[in-house]
């Protein structure tokens, strides 16, 4: 058993708040944390994504639509489609990106 406490997880290599919580060829886990207003600019990636918000509200976004989430809301997103996340709350919106590598 392997276990990583959230403080302690390798950190993201882009400017946010997000945290590595598992990784592997399959699949990988970021756990990651927008403040006010901040944003995770729209960006494109080749393989699945879903997002489960944990905390907060905020909008997910692609090029076609856009999807205002909160707590116990998961997005499904497939490979290819440019996506983003807004906090639009005046709180924390707390998230996990689970990348689904393995098809």
């Amino acid at each position: 058993m392997k276990v990583i406490e959230l403080a302690k997880a390798e950190k993201v290599p882009f400017n946010l708040d997000g945290r590595k919580m598992f990784v592997d060829q399959r699949v990988e886990i970021i756990h990651l944390t927008l403040g006010e207003g901040e944003v995770l600019e729209k960006h494109t990636n080749p393989f699945d994504v879903a997002i489960y918000i944990l905390e907060g509200e905020g909008v997910v976004e692609t090029d076609v639509e856009s999807a205002c989430v909160m707590k116990d809301f998961c997005v499904e997103i497939k490979a290819g489609t440019p996506r983003g996340v807004i906090n639009t709350s005046s709180n924390k919106l707390r998230l996990l990106v689970v990348k689904i590598f393995d098809r």
